[in-house]
Order: C-alpha cells, then structure tokens, then sequence
C-alpha cells in the first residue's frame, strides 16, 4: 500500500512538472536598424628627400 502511494505520488508530481515550450512568431516584424556613419581617413607621409626629388623631377610622374 505504501508502495502504491508513492507510485501515485511520483505519477502526479512527474506529470506538473513536464516542462512546456512554445514557439510564437511576433505580432510585428523584427526591424534592425543600422544607422551606421563609416569614415576613413588615409595619412600619406612622403620624406623630405622624396619631395624634392618630385619637385625636381615633375615629369615622372
């Protein structure tokens, strides 16, 4: 009798506690917003020497 008590017991409580997932789609779509400003900025360090050699030189290029 016991036995069948605990079995009883073990059954209702097994059965409470299944856990329960449910999957909705959202009522609105999902907006991703990207408002994203990119900018580069490129240094271009030419040595003395070089600078003078193009001044010098403005045909070769």
């Amino acid at each position: 009798m016991y036995k069948t008590l605990m079995l009883a017991v073990f059954m209702v409580s097994a059965a409470a506690c299944t856990p329960t997932v449910k999957l909705e789609a959202p009522e609105k779509p999902i907006e991703i917003n990207l408002n994203v400003k990119i900018e580069q900025h490129i240094k271009v360090e030419i040595d003395k020497d070089v600078q003078d050699a193009m001044k010098r030189n403005q045909d070769i290029f």
